[in-house]
């Protein structure tokens, strides 16, 4: 499983990115599309994420702000984030659950990371 990130940069507080990852998952089927994020000194938390039936759930700190939403043809999950804070600043790891067709034994993947810095 391959996961290819990309929209990270600087943006000002209140402006907008868009980060899109492109996943590659031969022999599994792809369950579950998300966004993790990083802040400096901080743990790893969950953003958002989308499930495969269509239901999303996000965190309390960025509801009303961004908006998960994939393509499932494509494999491609997307973040639109809005109304930026300087909070949201960090790594921000695309995730997937994958089932593999074979044993329908479950995984977990993370991309590479792409930053978001948003100055105030």
């Amino acid at each position: 499983v391959q996961l290819q990130a990309s929209g990270g940069g600087l943006v000002q507080a209140g402006g907008s990115l868009r980060l899109s990852c492109a996943a590659s998952a031969t022999g599994f089927r792809i369950t579950n599309m998300g966004w993790y994020r990083q802040a400096p000194g901080k743990q790893r938390e969950l953003v958002a994420v989308a499930v495969s039936g269509g239901t999303t759930n996000y965190a309390d700190s960025v509801k009303d702000r961004f908006t998960i939403s994939r393509d499932n043809a494509k494999n491609t999950v997307f973040l639109q984030m809005n109304s930026l804070k300087p909070e949201d600043t960090g790594v921000y790891y695309c995730y997937v659950m994958v089932r593999r067709l074979n044993d329908y034994s479950e995984y977990d993947y993370w991309g590479q990371g792409t930053l978001v810095t948003v100055s105030s």
